[in-house]
């Protein structure tokens, strides 16, 4: 497969950290971003790579050359005048012949993409999006999608949000060859001319199904910003990078929802009600800071009671969190239980109404979370207020911390007031391996 990678970027934002260099050029800890890019995509065999240049493209060809020395084939493509971040894909069009991997060039990326590439050849579709949370949605395009994937809305940052998934575009694209076909009439690349990539080759696939997205907690963070240039230089230094591909055994924090998260109101109903309690925000934060992802499983018999729609249920969730992306923290996935085996309740809804693998306190949305990010639960850990909670993690083979005041008895390993005093005592110290 065939990788390309926009690498002719200025970087604006960032030109106070080197003005002299192209921004894919900048050096972290000696090497440049994209020296980076190419040896992730060497190190799990993609080795035929184009690079896209434009402002001063001939250091980065000087410096990389042909990528024999770097274990990979290295061909360019030079725009002599700025062709936006899709337009130089017109003098490829006659190369790209199968599946390809599209890639921003300002980024700092590990993540399993053979995994991503069988996602997308799943689908079927003609785009696939990598998303992922991260600490920063509200300056960042949210990807809005369904349960298989499809999606449905593409938010940039100019427009109006209320509540919404921390669901980011990442910069990295998997792309079908189909996407040079003229589609209802439109012929974008009929003639070499500039094209936003997002806004008009991506975004009207929207209306045709076509487009999807790889949603996966891996590492992807672009250099948009001094700060989070020295994020990055850190998550390097301290190997959370590499850590965090999938490839690699993860460990999880999961976390019951209601008494847990948020303040508990019995059987939340309305968004209104939901109020996070006093430092969870500090702690999620600092738990995505330690490499943990952050998974939470909760039962919602209210959907099977007939109590909340689907969508009231997304609109609570997507309220939790942006709620938490305004502080900097997210949550890498939500399993939720919608069945409740007793009948009897007025509107019930018949199909759920089943004795489930996934209800608390047995352990099925923790296997399923395991299953789906490669999460060693015997260096995970389990934690929520309730009996239900601590059972499940319990059965799981996860260590459990019970969210009390009181002194109570569950076979817990802790009891904490809340989930910032264990990330304060416990896992910063070191205590939680």
């Amino acid at each position: 497969m065939k990788t390309v990678i926009m690498a002719g970027g200025k970087g604006t934002r960032i030109a106070s950290l080197n003005s002299e260099v192209p921004k894919p050029m900048i050096p972290i800890m000696g090497k440049p971003i994209l020296e980076y890019e190419i040896e992730t995509l060497k190190r799990q065999g993609f080795v035929e790579i184009i690079l896209v240049v434009g402002y001063l493209g001939h250091i980065v060809s000087d410096y990389f050359g042909d990528g024999t020395k770097y274990g990979v084939s290295i061909e360019y493509v030079y725009e002599e005048e700025p062709l936006g971040t899709a337009g130089a894909l017109y003098l490829l069009k006659d190369v790209l012949i199968d599946d390809f991997l599209l890639l921003n060039g300002d980024i700092i990326f590990d993540i399993d993409i053979k995994r991503f590439y069988l996602y997308h050849k799943m689908r079927g579709g003609m785009a696939t999006l990598f998303t992922h949370p991260n600490n920063h949605p509200y300056d960042s395009g949210i990807i809005v999608a369904d349960k298989k994937g499809k999606v449905q809305n593409w938010l940039h940052k100019e427009d109006e949000r209320i509540w919404y998934r921390n669901r980011v575009n990442a910069g990295i694209h998997m792309l079908s060859p189909q996407i040079f076909q003229n589609r209802d009439g439109n012929m974008l690349f009929h003639e070499l001319k500039k094209i936003d990539l997002d806004r008009e080759v991506l975004k009207p696939l929207i209306q045709t199904g076509q487009l999807y997205v790889y949603d996966s907690p891996e590492y992807v963070k672009d250099m948009g910003t001094p700060e989070r240039f020295y994020e990055v230089v850190e998550d390097i230094r301290c190997g959370k990078v590499r850590a965090k591909n999938l490839i690699n055994k993860q460990k999880a924090i999961f976390l019951d929802r209601d008494g847990t998260i948020n303040r508990y109101v019995g059987f939340l109903r309305k968004t209104e009600e939901f109020e996070l309690l006093p430092g969870v925000t500090e702690a999620i934060r600092r738990i995505n800071n330690l490499g943990y992802l952050v998974i939470v499983v909760t039962n919602q018999p209210v959907l099977a009671r007939g109590e909340v729609t689907w969508e009231k249920l997304e609109e609570i969730h997507c309220k939790m969190e942006t709620l938490l992306g305004k502080e900097g923290a997210y949550v890498d996935a939500i399993y939720f239980c919608p069945h409740h085996p007793d009948k009897g309740y007025e509107g019930e809804v018949e199909e759920l109404k089943i004795d489930c693998d996934c209800r608390k306190p047995k352990p099925g949305m923790l296997l399923t979370a395991s299953r789906d990010f490669n999460i060693d639960l015997s260096q995970s850990w389990m934690i929520g207020d309730g009996e239900n909670d601590i059972k499940a993690g319990r059965y799981a083979g996860c260590k459990t911390v019970l969210i009390s005041a009181e002194n109570k008895m569950y076979g817990q390993d802790l009891t904490m007031q809340n989930i910032l005093e264990f990330v304060t005592k416990i896992l910063k110290s070191g205590e939680a391996t």
